[in-house]
């Protein structure tokens, strides 16, 4: 489905990305991990088409998409939800709603029935719908952020860091939602500084250390894996 081949990108003259090769297969929920810095971020930004990458290739169902536009990427149903959430203070949750919904695959569910998946799995939106985004708390915020990716109609949803700033009882109702997601058939790609979390949402990971892949296996070996434990667990 999606795969990132020797891939190599960055900002300007410094190189943040070295030779990174990653697979995420349909229906899969795939994570990535690792220490803040370690590139995971501009890996998510390469992929959408926020970065060019000076090196390797990036394929999405065979095709390179490596030089498309970061709206050409989204047609084709690989959607990216930004670290921060990336929300526009003064519009209400239904014109981001509705703004996800502009790039969006054709083909899947239709724009109404992606709407009633986002206030279902979301329900406080619905309260909230005609409220503007900059007056809801944290959690709502993020459920906004992805729900406009959801509207996009994506095949694989990319989470970058998506439980940031929220309280422990939303990032309970975050890893519900991510397994709500995926029972409905959406593959995942999350980079979470919770890692403990990640691994336990996903059936693979990969380790990134300094822009470099260094680890990978499936969720439940990295999860017992002492050097992981070690090195991000506290263990």
């Amino acid at each position: 489905m999606l795969e990132v081949i020797n891939l190599e990108a960055g900002y300007g003259r410094h190189t943040v990305l070295r030779d990174i090769c990653i697979e995420v297969r349909e229906g899969e929920i795939v994570t990535l991990v690792g220490s803040n810095g370690a590139g995971k971020s501009t890996l998510l930004k390469t992929i959408s088409g926020l970065l060019r990458p000076t090196a390797g290739a990036i394929r999405w169902d065979g095709e390179r998409i490596d030089r498309l536009s970061t709206h050409g990427i989204i047609a084709r149903g690989l959607v990216h939800v930004p670290e921060g959430r990336q929300l526009f203070a003064g519009m209400t949750v239904l014109e981001h709603l509705e703004l996800g919904a502009l790039r969006a695959t054709r083909g899947g569910k239709s724009r109404a029935q992606r709407l009633d998946l986002v206030l279902h799995l979301f329900p406080a939106l619905a309260e909230r719908i005609g409220q503007k985004a900059g007056s809801l708390s944290g959690g709502e915020q993020q459920m906004v952020a992805v729900g406009r990716g959801l509207m996009a109609n994506p095949r694989c949803l990319m989470l970058d860091e998506p439980s940031l700033g929220l309280a422990p009882i939303m990032v309970d109702a975050l890893a519900d939602m991510v397994t709500a997601l995926h029972a409905e058939g959406l593959t995942i790609l999350i980079v979470e500084q919770r890692i403990d979390l990640a691994l336990r949402l996903a059936q693979r990971g990969y380790v990134m250390e300094t822009g470099r892949i260094v680890m990978q296996d499936s969720a439940a070996a990295l999860l017992k894996d002492p050097r992981v434990r070690e090195a991000y667990l506290g263990a």
